[in-house]
């Protein structure tokens, strides 16, 4: 006969239990806190208070902020920010030199140049725009650099030796970033690229055939055989 489990013995019901399967619970459902939907959407805006940071914060601070913050970031928070960045510098116009003659002056001896400010702010958009993967739009102002030099005299020891060694480098940069333009698909018109390779091969090629003239030493080294090597 078999007794109802409230009247078993003890030690008989401890068997049935031990003897039993075990119950799986179905995990409890988790709901997330953000669908994906949510996380694509864009704000719109920017936090007050980030705002605030943003418009009270130094210079050197918010360089070293966004340094980290793209550092630990994923790829396409890179990307994002170059694109941000390239979007700014079309709107500002970044491209264009109001005049090439205020780049350099001449020092106290009445022959030598030298760089002045102005030159400086030319060479810092420069860089912005290939640093941003704008490198067609950088030779513009890279060029009308070379160019202004034409029929100018320097010391091969001095500030003007520095500076046109350190735009030698920045045009070999400026080459690099034409290239990642066009592998990127952000060139629509190869009549552009040729334009400003053309321009800027024009410019250095008067520029050698100048400092050749007055026995100098040809800057442009790195950016002639950059030119050389480029193939659209």
């Amino acid at each position: 006969m078999t007794l109802p489990t409230g009247l078993m013995p003890e030690n008989m019901h401890r068997k049935v239990l031990n003897n039993a399967h075990p119950v799986t619970m179905p995990a409890p459902e988790v709901t997330p806190l953000h669908t994906h939907a949510e996380t694509a959407k864009t704000l719109g805006h920017v936090n007050l208070m980030v705002d605030t940071l943003i418009a009270n914060a130094t210079i050197e601070d918010l360089r070293a902020i966004t340094r980290n913050l793209l550092a630990t970031g994923t790829p396409s928070l890179a990307a994002a920010f170059t694109a941000a960045a390239r979007s700014r510098l079309r709107q500002t116009n970044a491209r264009r030199i109001a005049t090439t003659n205020g780049l350099f002056t001449t020092s106290q001896n009445g022959i030598h140049a030298i760089p002045t400010q102005e030159l400086d702010h030319a060479l810092a958009r420069a860089r912005s725009l290939y640093g941003a993967g704008m490198g067609f739009a950088s030779l513009a102002i890279l060029s009308s650099i070379v160019k202004a030099t034409v029929g100018l005299r320097w010391e091969e020891d001095g500030a003007m030796a520095d500076v046109l060694a350190a735009i030698d480098t920045d045009i070999s940069q400026a080459m690099q970033s034409c290239k990642e333009e066009l592998e990127g698909g952000r060139v629509s018109d190869t009549a552009v690229p040729q334009e400003a390779i053309g321009n800027l091969w024009s410019d250095i090629g008067e520029s050698a055939r100048d400092v050749e003239i007055w026995g100098g030493e040809f800057p442009f080294d790195r950016a002639s055989n950059s030119i050389e090597c480029w193939k659209f």
